[in-house]
């Protein structure tokens, strides 16, 4: 019994192993010189040729917004819904008042993650702000301030991707809430727009509340490297192509740049993403 029951111990602790190492950003990166010389055994997937149209730069889920990049129409996410209206979507969290809005894909994601931060036994949280139109912005700009708000069209929260979650106990900057938030939204695709140490990359006080959905492989890429969004995109245009390992799962991601390039080579065989940068490009996110 001695011998079995020391045997089911092992068992179990491999078993914790391989759970906790799930949730480490450990991230495996090749750049196009490193993925050249990995094909040159001549192994190739089928591709096709796909058309891009420019205006696919304005949209998807890595676009930069801010007073430089403003939303066009065609960013603004299409599955915008009323969290209050959605009572199956807001389980777990609260909402500051009836008239909160957010992707429906975005909200999908956000319990998903709610849910894993209950378990662990932190559960205040409530959204106090989610999509926004440009005329609440621009009410709000008046109100606020350029210090504390930004002009209509020229705010994350009018694409619908980003939204303001607080504690109903304290201060984002100070509660369980807001410390679970920036060690672990990188896993369900968000990442804390704006960092308390890249003020200067950002242009944006620290912001512990306002979070982005990004998406995987890419929330976890920026948590490893450290990178707010502003620095990611530079880092993938410049690379051009990179090859992601984490977890066991591969990715690929390519830039292409828009108009230069209005032909981009997408897999038959596996899922892929599309995303402009809303400047002058496109990512294409292949899970292999």
């Amino acid at each position: 019994m001695k011998k079995w029951g020391f045997l089911l111990l092992v068992c179990l602790g491999l078993t914790f192993v391989n759970v906790d190492s799930f949730f480490e950003p450990k991230v495996k990166i090749q750049n196009d010189d490193q993925l050249e010389n990995d094909n040159e055994d001549g192994r190739t997937s089928e591709h096709s040729q796909k058309e891009i149209a420019e205006e696919q730069i304005y949209q998807g889920n890595l676009l930069l917004v801010n007073n430089k990049y403003p939303v066009h129409p065609e960013s603004i996410k299409s599955d915008v819904i009323n969290l209050s209206e959605q009572s199956e979507r807001t389980r777990g969290y609260g909402l500051l008042n009836s008239e909160i809005f957010l992707s429906e894909d975005v909200a999908r994601e956000f319990s998903e993650m709610i849910d894993a931060a209950e378990t662990e036994g932190v559960r205040n949280f409530s959204i106090t702000s989610g999509f926004r139109g440009f005329e609440e912005q621009s009410v709000l700009y008046q109100e606020m301030g350029s210090d504390y708000a930004l002009p209509a069209g020229y705010s994350e929260h009018n694409l619908g991707l980003s939204l303001d979650v607080g504690s109903t106990q304290m201060k984002m900057a100070d509660a369980p809430e807001g410390k679970w938030i920036e060690e672990n939204a990188w896993k369900y695709g968000f990442i804390l727009r704006y960092p308390k140490d890249k003020t200067d990359v950002t242009g944006i006080q620290y912001e512990p509340w306002h979070i982005r959905y990004v998406g995987l492989p890419h929330s976890a890429i920026m948590k490893e490297k450290k990178f707010a969004l502003e620095e990611y995109l530079d880092y993938l245009k410049e690379e051009k192509q990179i090859s992601v390992n984490m977890n066991g799962e591969k990715y690929t991601i390519t830039y292409y740049p828009i108009p230069q390039s209005r032909t981009i080579n997408v897999p038959d065989d596996s899922y892929y993403e599309i995303s402009g940068n809303n400047m002058d490009g496109v990512f294409v996110t292949v899970f292999e």
